[in-house]
């Protein structure tokens, strides 16, 4: 149900946005999230945004992505800017809080 697309290899300095349409169900009740999980390592909260559109970043990602959604389309985006071979990794989206089903995620590849 929540399907997240748009990753790619990209060179290090380079630029994506993720998307993730949500069910009307989901999106419209809570805040939403973009969690990612690298090899070997456990799943982890990168970016938030409230029902409001107040929004938080994990220290690794601040500065560098955004965090934004369109809620007549049920959608949140990730635009992530100056990416580095550390932000590999399958990304996800899904309630602030994780507690949704988990879809497949979009894998991001940061390699020269």
């Amino acid at each position: 149900q929540l399907q997240a697309s748009g990753g790619g290899l990209v060179q290090p300095g380079g630029s994506l946005r993720l998307s993730c349409a949500a069910p009307g169900s989901i999106f419209n009740n809570n805040g939403m999230g973009w969690y990612r999980q690298a090899p070997g390592k456990q799943r982890e909260l990168v970016a938030s945004i409230s029902r409001g559109g107040n929004t938080n970043y994990a220290d690794s990602v601040k500065g560098r992505f955004t965090i934004s959604r369109d809620n007549a389309k049920n959608t949140v985006y990730l635009q992530m800017n100056s990416l580095k071979s550390e932000d590999t990794a399958v990304y996800y989206c899904n309630t602030r809080w994780g507690n949704a089903s988990w879809g497949q995620g979009t894998l991001v590849t940061v390699s020269s």
